[in-house]
């Protein structure tokens, strides 16, 4: 056993050198092609490299998918970054356009109490609302004016659009607002341009409704519903809102004033309205002496 073991290895130690010398001149080989300069070599450099580089394609696939990999997962990583930072900025954009909201709505709001067209005759007495009822059974504000600013039961209270109430009870400083929406509350208005008259009740919903409308057919939703001066607690033509149809067909007023902000409110000093007692002095004026008058019989 001892001799055959020798014999191999006799055998296996000329071999391993005459490989090793056959894969030293392969190389060296592959080097003196790869260094001489010559068109013809050249031409078989380029032949060798296209036949054996696109056979190494599956070989590179793995390391080529694992780059892929690696970029996608941080360009996702990226976009991540960014969307969260998108994300910050757009609730910091909400905040600030809430925010600019607020005052142009407020600047609105003062900007018509300053702006609003009244009959000249009319004063009025600015307030700022204080609380609310916050009773489902009656809608009422607080005003910080009073009896102390003149104030007077029944003086109508604007905000910078339409008619919001009535005032309904006077303290020294203060002041109630019965609203429109309130159900004990019942406005003589005229439907425009129909010219219908009719009165707004409210029945503690945010559409008070339009009832005792002379002709139902002449008037139509969107048209203008303001006060009328019947009775002589309002002054005319105040604006309290547009004519709506709720899903049952029943006629109500959409509110022109925004009860949803109400901040200041115009109460507004109505003295009641001129009675005239001599309509005849309208008709002929008094320097005219009826029996100088030629009649057309000669």
């Amino acid at each position: 056993m001892a001799k055959d073991r020798s014999q191999t290895d006799d055998y296996a130690t000329p071999l391993r050198r005459l490989l090793l010398a056959v894969v030293a001149l392969a190389l060296f080989g592959v080097f003196l092609v790869w260094r001489i300069d010559s068109p013809r070599v050249e031409r078989f450099r380029a032949q060798l490299t296209d036949r054996v580089v696109p056979n190494m394609d599956w070989a590179m696939a793995p390391v080529t998918a694992t780059i892929n990999l690696v970029r996608d997962y941080q360009s996702y990583q990226r976009l991540s970054d960014q969307n969260r930072e998108l994300r910050n900025e757009l609730r910091q954009m909400q905040a600030w356009k809430e925010a600019a909201l607020q005052l142009e709505q407020e600047n609105a709001r003062l900007l018509d109490l300053n702006n609003v067209r009244l009959d000249p005759r009319l004063t009025f007495v600015t307030g700022v609302v204080l609380a609310d009822s916050g009773s489902p059974f009656r809608q009422s504000v607080l005003l910080n004016v009073g009896a102390r600013d003149g104030i007077v039961d029944g003086w109508a209270a604007m905000d910078g659009i339409g008619l919001v109430g009535r005032i309904s009870g006077i303290g020294q400083t203060t002041a109630r607002v019965i609203l429109l929406t309130d159900a004990s509350s019942s406005i003589p208005a005229v439907v425009q341009p129909s010219g219908q008259g009719a009165l707004v009740s409210g029945d503690n919903s945010s559409a008070p409704v339009l009832d005792f409308l002379e002709s139902p057919d002449l008037v139509r939703p969107g048209d203008r519903v303001v006060t009328s001066g019947d009775g002589g607690v309002f002054p005319a033509g105040l604006l309290i809102g547009q004519v709506a149809a709720d899903p049952a067909g029943r006629l109500r007023v959409r509110l022109a004033a925004d009860y949803e902000r109400l901040e200041f409110l115009r109460v507004l000093r109505h003295l009641g309205t001129e009675k005239i007692e001599d309509p005849g002095s309208i008709v002929v004026p008094e320097a005219l002496d009826l029996s100088d008058v030629e009649r057309p019989d000669g």
